[in-house]
């Protein structure tokens, strides 16, 4: 049986997460590629905010308000919700509550590990937290995150090639299974495998790759051609709109049909920063993410 057998038994066999269509969906809906990250750093946020759990709770919720409208998922940094103590992590609660059904929300907690304990974090963000994507640490190998890809209903976003400028000390090294296969980087590596697994071909994998080495978002794509992609490193880390649209829809793999084809471009500072510095805050905040509606537009093919 040939690769191309293996993927259609996969096609026939394992059941395609409705993430993707609900993707597709509110891509549509709102004609673009954007994903606005939900990152409460207290120092950050407006004065009349930042000091109470009730005003960041207040914040939280005029962000989600006024660029609902707009976006096609929502991305929780978990981290800022944790740095909180028990009260941030109410807070995320209270967040997904307040996200409208119609927008899938990714909950960015860059997970990973064996057995049981991914079990545990399974169920801690998909049934606790009610995450309808999670982003995970690829490194202890893709089949130890079983717990988490065997959920048809929900997805899962790879580590691959992220945005920070460290990013290549290991993602870029260059690998080699054996002495017949060309050398390849890490990422590339990461890519292709998580592209062969049946999880990928039922689209229930992405990955995270970063706007700011287009190159490697090339090379990665290049890899893993059908695999649906969450991009951060557009605007306050200087990765280009425009070049991501082109270059980081998905082709090939159930779901990733519809409207978008599998991209979305996550964008917070620089939606955010736009309403900690107008008073205006909820205006603000809305004119921001249309803008970046617009510029993350989906491109006719």
């Amino acid at each position: 049986m040939g690769e191309s057998d293996d993927v259609n038994c996969y096609r026939e066999s394992i059941p395609v997460s409705r993430y993707l269509e609900r993707v597709g969906a509110s891509t549509a809906r709102v004609g673009s590629h954007l994903c606005v990250g939900i990152d409460p750093v207290p120092s950050a946020l407006p004065v009349a905010y930042r000091d109470t759990r009730a005003g960041i709770s207040r914040w939280l919720e005029t962000l989600i308000a006024a660029t609902a409208p707009y976006t096609a998922a929502f991305k929780m940094n978990l981290a800022y919700f944790e740095a909180l103590g028990i009260e941030g992590m109410q807070l995320a609660e209270h967040v997904r509550r307040q996200i409208p059904s119609e927008i899938p929300l990714i909950v960015d907690a860059k997970r990973g590990d064996i057995g049981t304990t991914v079990a545990a974090q399974s169920i801690a963000l998909f049934d606790i937290l009610g995450a309808d994507a999670v982003t995970a640490n690829p490194y202890l190998g893709i089949g130890a995150l079983a717990p988490m890809l065997d959920r048809a209903d929900r997805f899962t976003y790879l580590l691959c090639r992220t945005s920070n400028p460290e990013a290549g000390e290991l993602q870029g090294l260059q690998v080699r299974a054996s002495a017949e296969d060309p050398a390849e980087t890490l990422a590339e590596r990461v890519a292709r495998l998580a592209a062969r697994r049946p999880e990928g071909v039922a689209g229930r994998i992405g990955l995270v790759v970063g706007a700011t080495d287009v190159s490697a978002l090339r090379q990665v794509r290049a890899a893993a051609p059908g695999l649906p992609l969450l991009v951060p490193g557009v605007g306050a880390q200087g990765g280009e709109a425009s070049l991501i649209t082109k270059e980081g829809v998905a082709s090939g793999v159930p779901g990733v049909g519809y409207a978008g084809r599998g991209l979305l471009v996550n964008v917070g500072r620089g939606i955010t920063d736009a309403g900690a510095a107008d008073a205006q805050t909820e205006k603000a905040l809305g004119t921001a993410a249309a803008e970046w509606g617009r510029r993350l537009a989906i491109l006719q093919p």
